[in-house]
């Protein structure tokens, strides 16, 4: 039953993924002249597509694998950092970019040291999270999960949820390292962006998009 909820998963998120892209396309404009900044991606995200932009640096914790010479049109370098303390200058990209990562970097100080990094690098800047008001929760693919106690959530994920049916590893560091910001603290967060929402339904918002162009 996992499986074939995580089969369809797979399939409903590229076609999510390729309208995002298109929105990123739209507000930003990425141009063959560009240096774009993936915090927290990895090259397979931009691999899978033809290139947008003339160079790409992506930044994790531990550096990503790539093979120039599989993928000779992208340009792309893996890079070891931390999105909330980045080794670059102010403006050293053309465009800052992040995808469902932020949720991920620790509590509120931390996002909000994450997301002052991305405008302090990035003179454009795209960062999209899953959205605290849908009901529900991506990571765990189930509702309402996100909106219990905090302290309730590791043991509901495990037995309760397609994720920890799949596997029960990790599941407690995966919970207590996932904090789903809500639309309020989107624009705390990036006070000079415009925040773009896309919606699951009409009226119930599945993500959050902070966008300076």
């Amino acid at each position: 039953m996992a499986f074939s909820i995580y089969t369809l998963y797979r399939q409903i998120f590229k076609v999510w993924r390729k309208k995002r892209l298109a929105l990123f396309q739209h507000y930003i404009s990425p141009g063959p002249e560009d240096a774009l900044l993936d915090v927290g991606g990895y090259p397979i995200f931009w691999t899978a597509h033809a290139p947008m932009v003339g160079r790409i640096d992506t930044l994790n914790l531990h550096a990503a694998s790539f093979d120039p010479e599989r993928f000779p049109d992208h340009h792309i370098r893996p890079l070891e950092g931390d999105g909330r303390a980045l080794e670059f200058a102010d403006g050293s990209y053309d465009i800052a970019f992040s995808n469902s990562v932020i949720e991920h970097v620790g509590g509120w100080e931390d996002q909000k040291r994450f997301a002052a990094e991305m405008c302090r690098v990035g003179r454009r800047v795209w960062c999209q999270t899953p959205a605290l008001e849908c009901p529900i929760e991506p990571h765990f693919l189930a509702p309402f999960v996100h909106w219990l106690p905090r302290g309730w959530r590791p043991w509901v994920v495990r037995y309760f949820t397609p994720r920890g049916w799949a596997s029960k590893d990790g599941i407690r560091e995966m919970v207590d390292w996932t904090r789903l910001i809500s639309r309020r603290e989107m624009g705390e967060l990036f006070p000079d962006c415009r925040i773009v929402v896309e919606y699951l339904v009409p009226f119930v918002p599945k993500s959050y998009i902070a966008v300076r162009a």
